[in-house]
């Protein structure tokens, strides 16, 4: 996500912390470096200039806080300008309705599945109702999301009055349901037409939320596509889809904020978890470097991870059992490179070159050859001698030497477990995951 952005910032503040003392000069070049990496996602001219002249000028005339050296400040600077750059969190509460509009090929029924799954994994039960009557296969689309994601559909083929629809959803659902969720036509632009029928489903509905949608790749553009939305029919947020896809996102996300129209969701790939909670703090955290553990521990707490494989991974047992577990949580929780960015320190420190794709590729394999394994060879891998490894391989569509490089890796986890292992009978850290495994987040 936004992965020039995010390189250039880091490369920004790797410089301050490698110069030998700040001065003007050094602040100067700072100052460029970040104009470049905001320039290059497509930020707006005037707010990238804007934003460096804070920073100049807090970097040259605020003192640190005590105990907080020169370069620690102006990292802090940098962090808080950015910050208040994209905008302000904005909580997510529990909307009993919510209709999202947006123009043709912005990505809003694909947005309106990943929000449902959201509010699914929040406790609730949603239901979809079909409003798109202009778009060719917009209802089947919709159907096919409800199908995938075990939730009621109103879309119907042979009704071609959206309002009327609206009402039907209404009418079925709303008593049964703790979240119905609208989707509506879009256009090429927001036209009379439009505006005027999403006015009056709006007057229908009356949406606890009404959700723009618009796609990273607008950048600029979205700003007044947001704010254009906002003044004929009124919006309580924006979710920003196709951020993986695009470099401009940076311009999406600013230009929503400027607007006051707040960017509530982001969607990050094509699943249906692939959907974040847009909070700046953690947004920027990400893109310079610092991480976001608090993230990681959710998704690892929604994937729910078997307590007895964090129990026994504490106990000093690794066997392909809970080397799988592993594998499968890591897929469950988005790509290799987005858990990486998400842990303090890490996303500085991925190579730019690296294509991590190759290792997710390794990782699905090692799946497959694990679910090859008998129940013994999991239990206790140093069963598995040539003609095992041989039927392995056959068994999981694989190599020979694949399955081995699977075999020296889960020897290598295992040394390092047993490492960490002596650490967590002092009450170190596999300790206190066990713990929070078993007791909660």
């Amino acid at each position: 996500m936004l992965d020039k952005l995010g390189s250039g910032l880091r490369e920004a503040l790797r410089k301050i912390a490698k110069s030998g003392h700040i001065d003007e000069k050094t602040v100067d070049q700072l100052v460029r470096d970040v104009q470049r990496a905001l320039l290059s996602a497509d930020v707006n001219v005037t707010q990238v200039f804007e934003l460096t002249k804070k920073i100049k000028d807090r970097a040259l005339n605020e003192k640190p806080l005590q105990g907080i050296t020169p370069r620690e400040h102006i990292v802090k600077i940098v962090y808080e300008e950015l910050v208040g750059l994209v905008g302000t969190k904005v909580e997510i509460g529990r909307p009993k309705r919510m209709l999202f509009i947006g123009l043709f090929g912005s990505g809003k029924t694909t947005s309106i599945g990943k929000v449902a799954r959201f509010f699914q994994k929040k406790g609730l039960r949603p239901a979809l109702i079909g409003c798109d009557v202009h778009r060719p296969a917009a209802m089947e689309q919709i159907r096919q999301l409800g199908a995938q994601l075990n939730v009621p559909v109103h879309a119907p083929d042979d009704e071609k009055d959206a309002v009327k629809i609206a009402k039907q959803g209404l009418e079925m659902y709303d008593k049964k349901y703790d979240l119905l969720i609208f989707d509506s036509s879009g256009r090429d632009s927001l036209d009379e037409e439009l505006a005027k029928e999403l006015k009056t489903m709006g007057e229908i509905i009356e949406a606890d939320e009404v959700i723009l949608t618009i796609p990273a790749d607008l950048g600029q553009a979205a700003g007044p596509q947001a704010k254009g939305f906002n003044e004929l029919v009124g919006i309580t947020g924006v979710l920003i889809s196709k951020m993986d896809a695009t470099a401009r996102g940076g311009g999406a996300i600013t230009a929503c904020s400027v607007t006051g129209a707040p960017v509530k969701f982001i969607g990050t790939g094509e699943k249906p978890e692939a959907l974040e909670v847009f909070d700046p703090e953690r947004f920027i955290s990400r893109l310079i470097g610092f991480g976001d553990l608090q993230s990681l521990l959710e998704k690892a707490k929604e994937i729910e991870f078997k307590p007895e494989t964090a129990q026994n991974i504490a106990s000093g047992k690794f066997s392909m059992n809970e080397f799988y577990e592993q594998l499968k949580g890591m897929g469950q929780m988005g790509s290799l490179k987005s858990v990486m960015e998400s842990i303090p320190g890490m996303g500085a420190k991925i190579p730019k070159n690296l294509d991590l794709s190759q290792q997710e590729g390794k990782m699905k394999k090692w799946k497959y050859m694990i679910e090859s394994m008998t129940t013994a060879e999991k239990a206790d891998p140093s069963l598995i001698n040539s003609s095992r490894v041989k039927r392995i391989a056959k068994g999981s569509g694989t190599e020979e030497t694949e399955v081995r490089e699977l075999m020296k890796q889960h020897e290598k986890m295992k040394k390092m477990m047993k490492m960490m292992t002596g650490q967590s009978k002092r009450g170190g850290m596999l300790a206190k995951l066990a713990k929070k495994f078993k007791g909660g987040f």
